[in-house]
């Protein structure tokens, strides 16, 4: 247990929802009577957090995200079932939680350091550090009641986090501040991470959570779901909310099969924590990359030693190995995706691509009913599923017969793309979205359909995921010898 920062047993929480106020009066003098409706919250959560990882809660509004952080947290308490924290815990749960609006901001980072565990010379000590994250300029000294939302996730994340925490817990907070504040906060999150804390995240971007987590849980209607990588997560949470309405039970129901069958899987290994599923399909050799292992960033690079001498080539070529081990769908909304691939200009199939040169990615559409507003999409994935670009193209107006794609229509989608990446191994997504029934949503859509191996090349100067086509220029200058300066030359870049 010394490895568990939180551990959470058979959680469920109930609220009483009354009808007119005086109800709750009259319960309490005639408690025989039930005069509330129930509503669950949360059901039967289990789940356990090992330390120094950080796990992110993805879910629809009202699937009991904020009910169990709060849980967590101890600002609620469960109706049944309890929670085991180890560790000092800060929470940044809702703008300007345990803050007092009649104090000034100096006075509630004096409060909130002391709720927090801290004594008055140790936030005096990390004060000035404080007020310079929060970067709030002389409204330090006004009531908070005055401040702006963004002040206050300011000041709320500069405290919450200022206290060294061993279990950070982040409610969506950070939405509210701005592009350069938000990359501040992330900063300060890897930090944390870096030194071995925990941290609860809930947010609805999906990017941030992939980036930023190491596994995640799926909620809804105040179940937990699944437990899996940030990617599968976020992949069937997308799944779910797009499903059909009569199609929303079943796919819960499948995603309780999933987690189930990895519950069994976890109990068989003696492990802690889920056995995390991390589809990447197979190498050039063959060897097919199973569901259940954990693969991080360093696979592409293995996988790119791995190569075969026939692969180090200057020209684009087929492996019919390199292909996904599985692909999530989309339950069809009147349309169907097939036949995706890459092509050269020679229209020859690859999926091993030389950086730099020019492809097509093409899928095939089939409407199986009438839709209007049609769109075409494709996106480029890292193996952790970061989202590098993509595009989403409009059915032109020219080609469409009173505004609508008819029944039985078939089209041949190709976007054109510069292969602008490093070495590494990368994954698309297709999909097609319109107004059917008159709402517009996914018609259809394929995750991890396809896959791709951006070969090394030698002697190229590009870092990182992108390749900017940077092009290094030096200026020499000789430094003159009656100068008393050291005999060096200065490199300009």
């Amino acid at each position: 247990m010394s490895e568990v920062a939180i551990t959470i047993q058979n959680v469920s929480k109930c609220f009483k929802r009354y009808r007119h106020p005086v109800d709750r009066l009259k319960e309490l003098l005639f408690p025989g009577k039930q005069r509330a409706d129930e509503f669950w919250a949360l059901r039967d959560i289990s789940l356990e957090i090992p330390k120094g990882k950080t796990l992110g809660i993805v879910g629809a509004n009202g699937s009991g995200k904020s009910t169990l952080l709060q849980i967590i947290v101890g600002t609620l308490s469960p109706t049944t079932g309890h929670v085991n924290v180890q560790g000092r815990i800060s929470a940044l749960l809702e703008l300007g939680s345990g803050f007092n609006p009649e104090f000034t901001g100096r006075q509630n980072i004096f409060f909130n350091g002391q709720v927090l565990g801290l004594t008055q010379r140790q936030i005096e000590d990390k004060y000035d550090d404080i007020v310079a994250f929060a970067d709030i300029g002389d409204f330090i000294d006004q009531p908070v009641k005055t401040y702006s939302s963004g002040m206050f996730v300011r000041l709320a994340f500069a405290v919450a986090t200022s206290v060294e925490p061993d279990i950070l817990v982040v409610d969506e907070a950070l939405a509210v501040g701005d592009e350069a504040f938000q990359r501040k906060c992330y900063a300060r999150l890897e930090k944390i991470q870096d030194r071995g804390g925990t941290i609860l995240f809930v947010s609805h971007s999906a990017g941030t959570v992939i980036d930023l987590c190491d596994s995640a849980v799926l909620m809804s209607e105040g179940e937990l779901l699944l437990y899996n990588t940030p990617k599968y997560a976020i992949d069937k949470y997308h799944k779910l909310i797009y499903a059909p309405t009569e199609k929303i039970q079943s796919v819960r129901e499948e995603l309780r099969r999933l987690n189930q069958k990895q519950y069994h899987q976890n109990l068989s290994q003696d492990t802690i924590t889920p056995n995390l599923t991390k589809d990447i399909g197979q190498n050039s050799s063959g060897v097919t990359q199973q569901a259940g292992e954990v693969v991080t960033e360093k696979t592409a690079a293995e996988i790119i030693n791995e190569l075969p001498t026939f692969a180090l080539q200057s020209k684009p070529f087929y492996d019919p190995n390199l292909k996904p081990a599985e692909t999530l769908s989309y339950l069809s909304r009147g349309a169907k995706i097939s036949n995706p691939q890459i092509l050269t200009r020679r229209k020859e199939p690859v999926n091993n691509l030389i950086g730099r040169d020019n492809y097509i990615y093409t899928y095939e559409v089939e409407f199986l009913q009438e839709a209007s507003k049609v769109r075409f999409g494709m996106l480029v994935k890292t193996i952790k599923g970061s989202e590098l670009g993509g595009a989403s193209y409009r059915f032109p107006d020219e080609k469409l017969e009173d505004g609508v794609v008819k029944a039985g229509t078939k089209v041949v989608v190709k976007f054109r793309f510069n292969c602008l990446l490093n070495p590494g191994v990368y994954f698309l997504n297709a999909g097609v979205s319109g107004i059917v029934n008159g709402h517009f949503t996914y018609l259809a859509r394929c995750i991890d359909v396809g896959m791709f191996r951006v070969l090394p090349e030698e002697d190229s100067d590009s870092t990182g995921i992108i390749d900017f086509m940077i092009k290094p220029n030096l200026t020499v200058d000789e430094v003159d010898e009656t100068l008393s300066v050291s005999p060096e030359m200065k490199i300009l870049v």
